[in-house]
């Protein structure tokens, strides 16, 4: 509950009218300026405004005034409602735009479309309040007016404000997956480079030769070739 009366201005004018209340606890009541008060008071203020007795609808009480004529340090403390107003529920749908706004939607949805093509027409639709034919129109050129749209930032035309538009790109950035896209041949890291692979074994080389046996194997191959042609 709202520590503030109903109607704080009409129930000023009331208690500067019908009480010896100060200006300070009348001020500190309806949660208005003291110089407000006595703006109220000298008729430089709220001229016009019918007073409302906070008694008649429940806020305060007789001998809560009374106790405050008597004692200029004393607040007044408002009283509990004894009625409870349901909370309003939040209505889901697309956003409430001013009538002397909605025929720059098609120019908003535009700049969208082309700027920010991750966007969905279900973020779209909640950034400037139109519905997902009219983002089709303008998508696929058919709409009435496509022929003289201008795309213009719908922050600018006031359709939405900028934190809501960054919240809404960086959601459909996190939400599209990511393309690699091919940038060409590249040199192997130097890590690829200059690592020795397992297979690659040093050749042995013997170079220590036992001549004799050579030339012995050699006679003896000599020898046989000798008997075969005799």
């Amino acid at each position: 509950m709202s520590n503030a009366p109903l109607m704080p201005k009409a129930t000023a004018v009331w208690l500067v009218d019908n009480t010896a209340l100060t200006f300070d606890q009348v001020a500190d009541f309806t949660k208005m300026h003291p110089l407000e008060v006595r703006a109220i008071a000298d008729g430089d203020a709220a001229q016009g405004i019918k007073g409302m007795d906070p008694i008649s609808n429940g806020q305060l009480t007789r001998e809560e005034i009374e106790r405050g004529e008597r004692d200029q340090n004393y607040r007044l403390r408002l009283q509990e409602s004894k009625v409870v107003l349901p909370s309003a529920a939040k209505k889901k749908g697309p956003r409430y735009t001013p009538v002397s706004r909605r025929h720059e939607r098609p120019s908003a949805i535009l700049w969208l479309v082309r700027n920010h093509p991750e966007l969905k027409d279900a973020q779209i639709m909640r950034l400037v309040g139109t519905t997902k034919t009219t983002i089709a129109s303008v998508r696929d050129r058919t709409h009435w007016n496509a022929s003289t749209l201008t795309p213009m930032d719908p922050v600018t035309l006031g359709l939405c404000s900028q934190i809501e538009l960054d919240f809404e790109v960086q959601r459909a950035a996190k939400e599209k997956p990511t393309t690699t896209v091919y940038g060409g041949a590249t040199l192997l890291p130097a890590s690829e480079t200059t690592r020795k692979e397992e297979d690659d074994q040093p050749i042995e080389r013997h170079d220590d030769l036992n001549v004799d046996a050579v030339f012995a194997k050699l006679k003896t191959i000599g020898g046989k070739k000798a008997d075969d042609e005799e």
